[in-house]
């Protein structure tokens, strides 16, 4: 097929690093492929010439072009075939298909469409429409190759994220473990009493931590807090506050004070949360508050005394049924210096039996964004009134479920179970 270019003084491309450069001419004429080259060489381009599709594809195999001119007619394999061939060759690294040809029925082109060719020049070729059909795939790969390699960054930048994600996920595992082992004992029979305590996290750490420590003969301190915020800073604190009412190490436990023979007495729970309160403030740098419960529980008498600091109201269950929330509230502490709290009492008997919420129980959401309140809990309290334990917090866990309509709660979930048998029970 023959190929005449119509010589016109056009002016060559511009120095550019990054813009394609190797270009492939495809003709069984060798005169118009010196003719097509001469034209592209002096626009600043690498030319390699093939005098057959076949030919063409060995140089491919090799060396790919970022442009092919093609003529469409030619011996053995055509323009068509052979454009389809390219493609499967180059399909890590686009190249810029131009075919040569006289067709101009628009059947045609929608078969050079369909083979895979990017644009037409129709002959005889002029040659400053060819220099524009060629900047123009110039642009188009540019950008596709920009495109690539932004694609290849962000695919880097993914596997590195993910990487990062991995270890950190590893370590939130293991500060889980840490986390859970703050909570030693999630169940401890006392000789008037059965104790279970029960930690959630909404995520792999939380704010959340309950506990508790044998105070003076025949008492026993129990703690439910909760760190506003989640993740490791509100875990952090938590890890912090444990520290404070250690049942290990008596002597740092800012809830006890050592007596002259060398036992320990409970503290007013008022003051102690008093004392916590200008620790936070006076020795952490923190944005950090957060709610407690504190709880003195006399084994013997049932006789409990407490001091709220924002903390959900103790939930007292007596042996009947019958259900009793109140508190006076309180300020949360680490919030604002110079804050009182007060103390209020209880006095449990044989059947009864105290639970020591977080707010992640009474304010968990349902599907309809309605909290479950205190009046829910009492219901709930009510139906599992004969379950006791830590099947209780497994059954309370149950309910909270359905109730949110998901296995996940926005919040950590935390208590402690206090069953008080009495004295009259030991034998």
């Amino acid at each position: 097929m023959t190929v005449e270019l119509i010589q016109q003084e056009v002016p060559p491309a511009p120095e550019d690093t990054d813009a394609p450069r190797r270009v492939l001419i495809v003709d069984d004429s060798r005169l118009q492929r010196k003719i097509l080259s001469s034209s592209v060489k002096r626009w600043g381009f690498e030319v390699h010439e093939a005098g057959s599709a076949e030919e063409a594809i060995e140089i491919c195999k090799h060396t790919l072009p970022d442009l092919v001119l093609s003529d469409w007619m030619m011996p053995g394999m055509n323009g068509l075939e052979f454009c389809d061939a390219f493609r499967r060759l180059s399909q890590d690294r686009y190249g810029y298909f131009i075919l040569l040809t006289s067709k101009s029925e628009k059947a045609e082109i929608a078969m050079g469409l369909e083979a895979g060719a990017d644009d037409f020049v129709t002959k005889p070729v002029d040659a400053n429409e060819l220099r524009a059909r060629i900047a123009a795939g110039e642009r188009i790969l540019h950008m596709q190759r920009e495109l690539t390699e932004k694609n290849r960054l962000i695919t880097d930048t993914l596997d590195e994220l993910q990487r990062v994600y991995d270890s950190l996920d590893s370590d939130l595992q293991e500060a889980k473990k840490l986390q859970q082992s703050l909570v030693r004992e999630r169940h401890k029979s006392f000789e008037t009493g059965d104790l279970s305590l029960m930690l959630r996290s909404s995520g792999h750490v939380g704010g959340d931590l309950v506990g508790f420590f044998p105070a003076q003969a025949g008492h026993l301190g129990l703690f439910s807090i909760d760190v506003s915020g989640h993740g490791i800073s509100s875990a952090l604190m938590t890890a912090r506050l444990a520290g404070y009412l250690s049942a290990a190490a008596p002597d740092q436990n800012v809830a006890l004070q050592r007596c002259d023979d060398g036992t320990y007495e409970f503290l007013p729970p008022e003051n102690v949360i008093e004392t916590l309160n200008d620790l936070v403030l006076d020795e952490m740098e923190t944005e950090h508050y957060f709610t407690l419960l504190l709880a003195d529980v006399d084994l013997s008498t049932g006789h409990v005394r407490m001091a709220q600091a924002g903390h959900p109201h103790p939930a007292i269950q007596r042996r009947d049924g019958s259900i009793e929330q109140d508190g006076p509230g309180g300020f949360p502490v680490g919030l604002m210096s110079g804050i009182s709290f007060t103390q209020f009492e209880a006095k449990l008997f044989p059947g009864d039996r105290i639970l020591l919420l977080s707010d992640g129980v009474t304010e968990c959401p349902n599907q309809k964004g309605d909290m479950l309140q205190e009046s829910g809990l009492e219901d709930m309290l009510q139906d599992l009134s004969d379950v006791t334990g830590p099947a209780f917090f497994e059954a309370l866990l149950w309910r909270l479920t359905d109730f949110a309509g998901e296995a996940t709660f926005p919040d950590d979930v935390s208590g402690i179970l206090f069953e008080y048998r009495g004295a009259d029970q030991l034998k």
